[in-house]
């Protein structure tokens, strides 16, 4: 499914217009953005997702092509974790 065919689903399920459901599915992407920018706290829907920045280590890695080691600086990454709902439609239950 693509951003147009959810933005559908979206505006059929809630009873609003395309372009109120994209609206909204946009703000949503920036207030997710905004808080894993900031790395302070993480953003929970309860029995959905959960979105946290996490920090990741320097670490020393290998070129795949002539097997040199190469650094690999620090950073952060994002974890999604999905809610026990989301895990029990995905088995089916």
């Amino acid at each position: 499914m693509n951003r147009s065919e959810l933005v559908a689903a979206l505006s059929e399920r809630a009873d609003v217009t395309r372009k109120d459901a994209d609206a909204v599915l946009g703000a949503f992407a920036e207030v997710v953005g905004e808080i894993v920018a900031k790395g302070d706290e993480k953003l929970t829907i309860p029995g959905f997702l959960t979105f946290e920045r996490t920090h990741r280590a320097a670490r020393t890695a290998r070129n795949p092509q002539t097997g040199e080691p190469i650094q690999i600086p620090a950073g952060y990454s994002v974890k999604v974790s999905a809610g026990s709902k989301l895990k029990s439609a995905a088995s089916g239950k």
